[in-house]
Protein backbone atom coordinates (compact mmCIF):
# COMPACT_ATOMS: atom_id res chain seq x y z
CA UNK A 1 0.00 0.00 0.00
CA UNK A 2 2.81 2.42 0.84
CA UNK A 3 4.50 1.80 -2.49
CA UNK A 4 1.23 2.49 -4.27
CA UNK A 5 0.95 5.86 -2.53
CA UNK A 6 4.53 6.78 -3.41
CA UNK A 7 4.35 5.93 -7.12
CA UNK A 8 0.72 6.98 -7.59
CA UNK A 9 0.06 3.87 -9.67
CA UNK A 10 -2.46 1.19 -8.85
CA UNK A 11 -2.02 -2.44 -9.82
CA UNK A 12 -5.01 -3.94 -11.58
CA UNK A 13 -5.86 -7.58 -11.93
CA UNK A 14 -5.86 -8.93 -15.50
CA UNK A 15 -9.68 -9.02 -15.38
CA UNK A 16 -9.85 -5.35 -14.36
CA UNK A 17 -7.40 -4.40 -17.11
CA UNK A 18 -9.49 -6.32 -19.64
CA UNK A 19 -12.70 -4.59 -18.51
CA UNK A 20 -11.06 -1.16 -18.80
CA UNK A 21 -9.70 -2.00 -22.24
CA UNK A 22 -13.19 -3.06 -23.36
CA UNK A 23 -14.59 0.30 -22.26
CA UNK A 24 -11.91 2.18 -24.20
CA UNK A 25 -12.15 0.03 -27.33
CA UNK A 26 -15.93 0.35 -27.28
CA UNK A 27 -15.37 3.95 -28.36
CA UNK A 28 -13.51 2.70 -31.45
CA UNK A 29 -16.49 0.48 -32.18
CA UNK A 30 -18.81 3.49 -32.14
CA UNK A 31 -16.40 5.46 -34.33
CA UNK A 32 -16.39 2.58 -36.82
CA UNK A 33 -20.20 2.54 -36.89
CA UNK A 34 -20.33 6.30 -37.45
CA UNK A 35 -17.81 6.07 -40.30
CA UNK A 36 -19.76 3.27 -42.01
CA UNK A 37 -23.06 5.14 -41.62
CA UNK A 38 -21.45 8.29 -43.02
CA UNK A 39 -20.23 6.26 -46.02
CA UNK A 40 -23.77 4.94 -46.55
CA UNK A 41 -25.07 8.52 -46.31
CA UNK A 42 -22.58 9.67 -48.97
CA UNK A 43 -23.66 6.82 -51.21
CA UNK A 44 -27.39 7.55 -50.79
CA UNK A 45 -27.42 11.34 -50.92
CA UNK A 46 -24.44 12.46 -52.93
CA UNK A 47 -24.06 9.41 -55.20
CA UNK A 48 -20.29 9.59 -54.64
CA UNK A 49 -19.59 5.88 -54.93
CA UNK A 50 -15.78 5.91 -54.60
CA UNK A 51 -15.58 8.13 -51.52
CA UNK A 52 -18.50 6.37 -49.85
CA UNK A 53 -16.94 2.94 -50.40
CA UNK A 54 -13.61 4.21 -49.04
CA UNK A 55 -15.38 5.51 -45.93
CA UNK A 56 -17.16 2.20 -45.44
CA UNK A 57 -13.89 0.27 -45.88
CA UNK A 58 -12.26 2.53 -43.29
CA UNK A 59 -15.02 1.65 -40.82
CA UNK A 60 -14.61 -2.04 -41.55
CA UNK A 61 -10.85 -1.76 -41.00
CA UNK A 62 -11.56 -0.15 -37.62
CA UNK A 63 -13.78 -3.11 -36.74
CA UNK A 64 -11.05 -5.58 -37.73
CA UNK A 65 -8.42 -3.74 -35.69
CA UNK A 66 -10.83 -3.65 -32.73
CA UNK A 67 -11.44 -7.40 -33.03
CA UNK A 68 -7.73 -8.27 -33.28
CA UNK A 69 -6.75 -6.15 -30.29
CA UNK A 70 -9.64 -7.44 -28.19
CA UNK A 71 -8.91 -11.11 -28.95
CA UNK A 72 -5.17 -10.66 -28.36
CA UNK A 73 -5.74 -8.99 -24.99
CA UNK A 74 -8.32 -11.60 -24.00
CA UNK A 75 -5.84 -14.39 -24.71
CA UNK A 76 -3.14 -12.50 -22.79
CA UNK A 77 -5.41 -12.04 -19.78
CA UNK A 78 -6.39 -15.72 -19.91
CA UNK A 79 -2.71 -16.77 -19.90
CA UNK A 80 -1.93 -14.46 -16.98
CA UNK A 81 -4.33 -16.32 -14.70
Amino acid sequence: MAKEMITGKRKFTPEQEFQMMKMVLDKFLWIGVVVIVYGAYLMAVKSDILNSLLMMVAGIVMFIIFMVVLVRDYEWSKRAK
